[in-house]
């Protein structure tokens, strides 16, 4: 009899550390697979500085804008706040669905979608408005991805780390909350390909 209660009590405690190694590995993978990809982009929160500097940007703007790499979703929720169609996109499952509570409680949900994705499996070319957290290793592929993606009238907003190339058009805060914007109709002479196409007008 006490080598069967044993044996229960030795299934019990196998079942509860499994069960727990099971319960850890669903919730630290999403957060530990990005770090191992080739462009680690890790989770940082936005600082209340950051998303004020970002909204500044973004002043007498209109149309859709997305946050890449939104993570709990604090530049989305805000900008809808402001009046945007706002998405976000994130590889980690657990803060997209953070963040559709949060957008749910704030009461933006109807102006706002968070999508599970991988930024360089997906099309940006429908925004207008764009936001970007990266990292250094990322930005030169990301500049030349936008670049071909975006249309004339679309900006581009980083945040923490400016591009490479590109010449930004504004600029404000300090340290790490600094924010660059850029107008892609300057950044890759988009004024110059209209005037080259509009045709001479005869007098």
């Amino acid at each position: 009899e006490g080598g069967s209660r044993r044996r229960v009590w030795g299934l019990v405690v196998t079942a509860g550390v499994g069960g727990t190694l099971v319960a850890l590995y669903a919730v630290v993978t999403p957060f530990v697979t990005p770090a191992l990809r080739r462009v680690c982009l890790p989770f940082v929160p936005a600082t209340s500085t950051q998303i004020q500097n970002v909204l500044k940007m973004l002043e007498n703007r209109s149309g859709t804008l997305v946050d890449i790499g939104s993570g709990d979703g604090r530049i989305v929720i805000a900008a809808a706040k402001r009046g945007f169609k706002a998405v976000g996109y994130e590889l980690n499952p657990w803060l997209v669905w953070y963040s559709r509570y949060r957008a749910w409680r704030d009461g933006v949900h109807q102006n706002t979608k968070f999508y599970i994705s991988d930024l360089w499996k997906v099309s940006f070319s429908h925004y207008t408005n764009v936001v970007v957290f990266g990292v250094p290793q990322m930005m030169p592929q990301l500049e030349k991805k936008l670049e071909e993606e975006l249309a004339c009238n679309a900006r581009i907003v980083a945040c923490r780390f400016p591009f490479p190339c590109w010449i930004p058009d504004h600029t404000t805060g300090e340290g790490i909350d600094t924010v660059w914007a850029y107008d892609l109709k300057h950044s890759r002479g988009c004024e110059m390909k209209i005037l080259e196409t509009t045709p001479e007008t005869e007098f």
